[in-house]
């Protein structure tokens, strides 16, 4: 067996570490946010709650906001990641369907919505201002991503042709709406919502089999 050299030895130890302290604050920034609410939690609070200092949290997390939603970052690099490894050959829409569908069913790593609680702090986006900004921004930085990703499988410029974007942000939508009919599905009760596999594959049914429709009805006049 050879060995491994020490200095990336080091660099990984390094990088669990990191890891698992981030892991640590966003798992306190949830906890807290649940048990006492969003206004009530301080940045010092879930630094305390992960055992660092004040200044290793800044130096991860922008706000307590970021930190909660941490989940979310971390399931955007997933869904990206998958969409990198699609087949070259499949269509835009479908590839990132079936990235989708990959990552909701890993279950290796699972996605975020098997984890407790996530569903409950979901449904406190549509009254927490902050927590929702800070939500569309990892979307949006995901997104962004992902018309890259599109770009090059197209072999276009994401600025000039409009077809990453527009395949990505209907694609996006129809997992954010799937998302939204989920969280609010469960009225607070884990063991009570819908199924989110099985609500993303409704969506992106819903949403092919509307642009089919849409395109008989043009072809028609």
């Amino acid at each position: 067996m050879e060995a491994t050299e020490p200095g990336i030895a080091t660099e990984d130890r390094r990088q669990r570490k990191a890891r698992q302290t981030r892991n640590a604050l966003a798992t306190a920034a949830v906890d807290l946010i649940l048990e006492r609410g969003l206004a009530a939690t301080t940045v010092e609070a879930i630094a305390e709650r992960a055992d660092v200092t004040r200044r290793t949290f800044s130096r991860l997390f922008v706000g307590k906001e970021d930190a909660a939603l941490d989940f979310v970052r971390g399931d955007g690099d997933r869904i990206n990641a998958l969409l990198r490894d699609r087949p070259a050959a499949e269509p835009p829409l479908l590839a990132y369907r079936r990235a989708v569908r990959d990552w909701l069913a890993d279950r290796d790593d699972p996605a975020w919505h098997l984890r407790p609680r996530i569903r409950r702090l979901l449904a406190l986006l549509d009254g927490e201002p902050a927590l929702f900004a800070a939500y569309e921004r990892i979307r949006v930085d995901a997104q962004d991503e992902s018309i890259r990703i599109l770009a090059d499988r197209l072999g276009t410029d994401d600025v000039r042709d409009v077809r990453p974007a527009v395949v990505v942000d209907a694609a996006a939508g129809v997992l954010t709406a799937a998302l939204r009919i989920w969280a609010r599905g469960a009225s607070g009760h884990e063991t009570a919502a819908p199924d989110l596999a099985a609500l993303v594959e409704q969506a992106y049914d819903a949403l092919t089999q509307e642009a089919a429709s849409a395109v008989s009805h043009i072809s028609e006049e």
